[in-house]
């Protein structure tokens, strides 16, 4: 009979912890893992580096406005499919599932506001909707929202979002370039004030057209900003990029923006900038 006996060991099962799906985030800046209620709540940006998340046109308006008084205008505008682009089954089935998914008619939301009790008008860009390409409605919308904001005399703000012009459209996406900026022209003409925010990402033709022509221009950090990508600059000019080539910052440094502004400072700055350049102080009530 052995001296020392061997120890009986009984395993003893333990539940398995469920963490429900859909509560963390991997960072894509830092990559800690966040708790998305957090992320939500500081303006879907990271409180561990700052990474700035996308925000909905919904959002935007949220954060840029008094509340209740947005009033949206221009919001029956959809696009039709012009060229029957395909046949006439692509673009059509594209628009539907954009209307589904982000319950807009269009990648624009158009209005007029009140930020601090200064009246203004309000575009705002949504990359959701076709990656916010622009065709002949979202010029439509942005053109008319300038010309509303001329007669009434009114700051005119517009936050950019696009991966630039909509081919299902052709040379009509195109020609919005030219009536926008005509459109803001004559809102120049009267004295009024228009800053243009640019998010992540502003390229191609709406870089090159009402992004781009603001009396301020703003953007919030690490934003992708330019006309063609980087990699096709590159191949054509066979050349090497520098360091952060076509980010806010390296723009704000060779003087296409004025500002880099982190979100959580944005309402104020634009509140600032709505006091300056329009010269009114804030309306009683």
């Amino acid at each position: 009979m052995p001296v020392f006996r061997k120890l009986q060991y009984s395993n003893v099962s333990r539940p398995k912890r469920e963490i429900p799906e859909g509560l963390w985030t991997k960072c894509k800046g830092c990559e800690e893992v966040v708790y998305n209620a957090t992320i939500s709540e500081n303006l879907n940006v990271c409180p561990e580096c700052g990474y700035h998340y996308p925000m909905t046109a919904q959002e935007r308006i949220k954060l840029l406005t008094d509340p209740e008084t947005f009033q949206e205008v221009d919001a029956d505008l959809e696009s039709a499919d012009p060229l029957n682009f395909a046949g006439g089954n692509v673009y059509p089935e594209k628009l539907a599932g954009s209307k589904r998914k982000t319950g807009l008619k269009e990648a624009v939301l158009c209005g007029t506001a009140k930020l601090d009790a200064r009246p203004f008008a309000l575009g705002v860009m949504d990359f959701r909707f076709l990656g916010a390409s622009m065709g002949s409605v979202l010029g439509e919308k942005v053109t008319r929202l300038t010309e509303l904001a001329t007669e009434r005399g009114l700051p005119l703000v517009i936050v950019t979002a696009s991966g630039g012009a909509r081919m299902y459209e052709g040379m009509l996406s195109l020609m919005q370039m030219a009536k926008t900026s005509g459109a803001l022209a004559r809102h120049a003409e009267a004295g009024l004030a228009y800053v243009a925010i640019l998010t992540h990402p502003t390229t191609a033709g709406v870089t090159a057209s009402f992004a781009s022509l603001g009396d301020v221009i703003l953007a919030e950090p690490a934003a992708l900003v330019g006309f063609a990508g980087p990699r096709v600059i590159k191949q054509t000019t066979q050349s090497e990029l520098p360091p952060g080539f076509q980010t806010a910052e390296f723009l704000l440094e060779h003087g296409f923006i004025d500002r880099v502004v982190p979100r959580p400072n944005l309402r104020h700055e634009v509140s600032l900038l709505l006091g300056y350049l329009s010269g009114a102080a804030p309306a009683a009530g």
